[in-house]
């Protein structure tokens, strides 16, 4: 028996798989973060040129 718990506390398998797991979720949320920011900006100046180019038709 305790060699089978001494070989279960040397296997790091199962702590490396939710370190990755961790990263992968870290780096999801910075990509969805960033893609929102990006959207706002380019809502924001699709914004501004629809309104310079409806100012430009009225007479």
């Amino acid at each position: 028996m305790k060699k089978i718990f001494a070989r279960l506390m040397k296997d790091e398998s199962g702590a490396t798989a939710i370190e990755y797991g961790l990263i992968a979720a870290l780096i999801s949320v910075a990509l969805i973060a960033g893609a929102s920011q990006l959207g706002n900006v380019l809502n924001g100046q699709f914004s501004f040129l629809a309104n310079q180019v409806t100012g430009s038709q009225t007479p």
